[in-house]
C-alpha cells in the first residue's frame, strides 16, 4: 500500500480518538503514536500534517460539510463518514500536491474500508458537490 494511503488511515485513526476523546490534538497524536508500531517518517509526517490541519480548519471544514449534506447534521453523522470527509475536504482545499480526483477517490477508498454500506457513495455525494463547486483546477 501507498504510503500516503497508509498516512490517511492513521489520521483517520487518530481523528477518530480526537472526536470521541475530545483530548488536545497533539495529546492524541503523541499517545496514537506510542502505541503503533508504525516507524516510517514520511507516514507519520503526513499523517500527522493531515492531524493538525483538519483540528486547525474544523470549524470552517465541517461548516463546509454541513452546507452541502442536506438534511444532515456534521454531529448526527457516523463519525468514520464525517472524519473521512474532514480529511478529504482539507486536502480538496488545503493541499497542492493531491489531485482532487485523488483526493476524493482515496476518501472514498477510506469510506469503503472503515465506514458502512453506504458511506463511500455519501462521502463521494458530499465531496463531489464541493469540488465541483468551489474547486478551480489549473487548465492544462
Amino acid at each position: 500500500m501507498r504510503r500516503r494511503t497508509l498516512a490517511r488511515e492513521h489520521a483517520l485513526k487518530i481523528l477518530y480518538q480526537f472526536d470521541i476523546t475530545k483530548r488536545p490534538m497533539q495529546a492524541v497524536i503523541d499517545s496514537y503514536w506510542e502505541a503503533e508500531e508504525t516507524r516510517d517518517h514520511e507516514i507519520i509526517s503526513y499523517a500527522n500534517l493531515l492531524c493538525l490541519g483538519v483540528s486547525g480548519q474544523m470549524e470552517n471544514i465541517d461548516h463546509k460539510i454541513s452546507d452541502y449534506a442536506t438534511n444532515w447534521q456534521i454531529r448526527r453523522m457516523a463519525i468514520i463518514d464525517r472524519n473521512v470527509m474532514r480529511i478529504g475536504l482539507y486536502e480538496l482545499k488545503h493541499t497542492q500536491d493531491i489531485p482532487p480526483k485523488v483526493a476524493i477517490n482515496e476518501a472514498v477508498e477510506l469510506a469503503k474500508k472503515y465506514g458502512d454500506l453506504e458511506s463511500s457513495k455519501f462521502v463521494n455525494g458530499i465531496l463531489d458537490k464541493i469540488h465541483k463547486k468551489e474547486i478551480v483546477e489549473p487548465q492544462n
